[in-house]
């Protein structure tokens, strides 16, 4: 018996968990400065607008860590990254949306494993600011 793949798409991770693409979430780490990160949530079918979280972050430059340096940053691989539990408790950005999605789901620490919570719970226990700070994938 094979096991089962996990699905290629977002749209296809959150079928199989019975929610709407904008329930899924992406927790992307970015950096602030050297050893300075903060956690950004994406809700699925949007990316990060750098200009709006820049503006957010009161910063002129943040840039993505390589592989390398986001499991140095977090305690997680790339794919796996979560808010909970990380080496650090790094400030956490939510983006707006989730608020008015509902239930989310949200990366639990290892591949394919995702904890499905009310996103006002989520932004309250992970003491999140909640900020318009994406923008849809078409633009």
């Amino acid at each position: 018996m094979r096991p089962a793949r996990r699905p290629a798409t977002n749209v296809g991770r959150a079928r199989l968990q019975g929610i709407r693409l904008e329930q899924l979430l992406r927790t992307i780490v970015v950096r602030r400065g050297e050893r300075d990160y903060v956690f950004v949530l994406v809700p699925g079918g949007r990316q990060i607008d750098w200009p709006k979280l820049r503006a957010n972050l009161g910063t002129r430059r943040l840039s993505l860590p390589d592989r390398d340096e986001a499991r140095e940053a977090t305690g997680y691989e790339r794919g796996a990254i979560t808010p909970f539990g990380s080496r650090t408790a790094w400030p956490v950005v939510a983006d707006a949306g989730i608020r008015s999605a509902g239930r989310v789901a949200i990366g639990a620490g290892a591949h394919g494993v995702n904890l499905h919570v009310a996103g006002d719970d989520l932004v309250r226990a992970l003491g999140a600011s909640v900020v318009d700070v994406t923008k849809s994938d078409d633009g």
